[in-house]
């Protein structure tokens, strides 16, 4: 298998130094007054996300010197590994299509949400203020950690390791922006999913991390502004079931031992 990953890559170190480095975060976050200044429910400890990419360097400087901490930075912007551009449709519309088909499962099943209402004039700006934030987290959980979990396990089995680890990761600022303990059961299972999808995303685009990265920020978009009054009518339980299913056609069609190969691919003569 093709890897970015140095030899001495230890994932686990990473996770270790990473949920260390975030208990300032989680102890700041149930002390402060407000929330952060942003239409949406999100704690002041959901500045967290900077956590991976610090653990991710510190390793990186420990094991590579400075020429691998400028590697992995450039990782961030590596849009030119993406050969085939037919990837930016799953990159930039597979999160909102996914969205669009739980707001419509919600009609369907007689949930009571609100019509579509998003200020579409100020979606680039929210993806930029995402896509920001998701480098702190893909620099780390992408960038460092994926290849050597997929050295030792199958693409599926390293992308359910990680995003077990990841929704873990998540549970305090869920906590904190005071979900109910269901909410967080279903929105932690589904974080889990998603990281299978973005690790078949990276794996298909050349192992670009910013391919990760542009996924991972359109799933916060597409949350968060793209339903019905900035998310607070989102519901974890049916996205979860649209994201697992969603997923499961993924294994099924690119084999969960890599992700990367199309079942249906045609063969060289």
């Amino acid at each position: 298998m093709i890897t970015d990953a140095s030899p001495r890559r230890s994932p686990l170190k990473f996770f270790i130094l990473t949920f260390v480095l975030s208990i300032p975060f989680w102890l700041i976050g149930p002390t402060a007054e407000q929330k952060l200044p942003l239409p949406f429910n999100l704690p002041v400890g959901a500045l967290v996300l900077v956590c991976p990419m610090i653990a991710a360097l510190i390793l990186v400087y420990m094991e590579n010197g400075s020429d691998g901490v400028k590697q992995l930075l450039k990782r961030s912007l590596d849009y030119k590994r993406i050969k085939g551009k037919i990837w930016y449709v799953p990159i930039f519309f597979l999160m909102p299509g996914i969205i669009v088909m739980e707001y419509g499962l919600m009609k369907l099943i007689g949930i009571s949400v609100p019509n579509f209402q998003f200020p579409i004039l100020m979606l680039p700006a929210f993806f930029v203020l995402f896509f920001i934030g998701a480098i702190g987290e893909e620099m780390g959980w992408t960038g460092y950690a994926t290849d050597p979990l997929q050295d030792r396990w199958t693409a599926l089995e390293a992308g359910l390791i990680l995003g077990t680890v990841w929704a873990i990761w998540h549970v305090t600022p869920f906590v904190q922006a005071q979900y109910t303990p269901i909410w967080v059961l279903w929105k932690s299972a589904s974080t889990v999913i998603l990281r299978v999808l973005i690790v078949w995303l990276y794996n298909n685009t050349g192992k670009s991390v910013f391919a990760a990265t542009a996924f991972h920020a359109m799933a916060n978009v597409s949350e968060l502004v793209l339903f019905p009054i900035y998310g607070s009518y989102y519901d974890p339980t049916v996205a979860f079931i649209i994201t697992a299913v969603t997923a499961a056609i993924v294994v099924f069609l690119w084999g969960p031992e890599t992700l990367a190969r199309f079942r249906y691919a045609r063969k060289a003569a």
